[in-house]
């Protein structure tokens, strides 16, 4: 298991425990993850579970495709430097210890 901590929108942090190849969004729904709300259900439809990334996990991951790209452009609570989605974000070692914040709107 993948030991991931989202920072909510109210600061306070959840840590969760991941399953490796389900989406970070999943794992934030699964885990009642306040902020993320997932309306479209992963479909690259919404922008309804954008989170930010620490910026040398965003490195890591690389840059977002493009239709997720221009997604993150109707963020409610505006798009920053590390923004993704996390129904594109798939859970592995990589993001294991990562503190992941969602933004407040």
């Amino acid at each position: 298991m993948t030991k991931i901590t989202f920072i909510q929108p109210d600061g306070s942090e959840k840590q969760v425990e991941a399953t490796d190849g389900l989406s970070l969004m999943e794992t934030a729904v699964n885990n009642g993850v306040e902020g993320v709300t997932a309306e479209c259900n992963g479909s690259l439809a919404c922008a309804t579970c954008h989170v930010v990334l620490p910026p040398e996990l965003f490195a890591k991951l690389g840059l977002p495709e493009d239709h997720e790209d221009d997604m993150l452009d109707f963020a409610e609570s505006g798009r920053e430097s590390c923004s993704r989605l996390s129904c594109q974000v798939t859970v592995s070692a990589e993001l294991d210890g990562a503190v992941i914040r969602v933004p407040g709107a």
